[in-house]
């Protein structure tokens, strides 16, 4: 006998194909799990990160004086006057120039009296003008008999009835 030993599968010279590899393991990347204990990790750092950032927050409150502490109240109190002073002026343009509170929010956005009365009155005055015209639909209410008769005809043409 020979001392080669014997194989049932032909041999050929191709390489293998690697490619397909059926029992290949995926890379922990490719992997769900591998992403969600990521996801898992930034949600739990980005949560101990919040706690911090309200702890600090809260140190550094109790160290301000009391004098950087009223001069805050007192910038938030003012910002919060201004703004209330604009809605007022806001609406009492809207009121004089009969625009809804809606619309005033919305169209009028000028910041002092001047431009908010422009806006006013050019809103106004288109509103005026749409109801001067009224609405108008041209031929409304008019009909073509010749129109109609046309269509008869041809209808009947394909039909065949008299």
């Amino acid at each position: 006998m020979s001392d080669q030993p014997t194989t049932d599968a032909p041999a050929t010279d191709a390489p293998a194909d690697t490619n397909q590899q059926p029992d290949a393991q995926p890379k922990p990347t490719e992997t769900v799990e591998f992403w969600k204990q990521k996801a898992r990790e930034q949600e739990k750092r980005a949560k101990e990160n919040a706690t911090a950032a309200t702890e600090l927050a809260g140190i550094r409150d109790a160290q301000k004086s009391e004098s950087q502490k009223a001069a805050e109240r007192i910038q938030f109190l003012e910002a919060g006057l201004t703004a209330a002073q604009g809605d007022a002026l806001r609406f009492k343009v809207a009121s004089k120039y009969g625009i809804g509170d809606e619309d005033a929010a919305l169209f009028l956005t000028g910041s002092n009296e001047e431009t908010l009365t422009k806006q006013a009155e050019r809103l106004a005055g288109r509103s005026d003008e749409r109801n001067r015209r009224g609405n108008h639909v041209p031929r409304e209410g008019s009909t073509t008999h010749s129109a109609e008769g046309e269509e008869r005809e041809s209808v009947r043409s394909i039909f065949g009835s008299n």
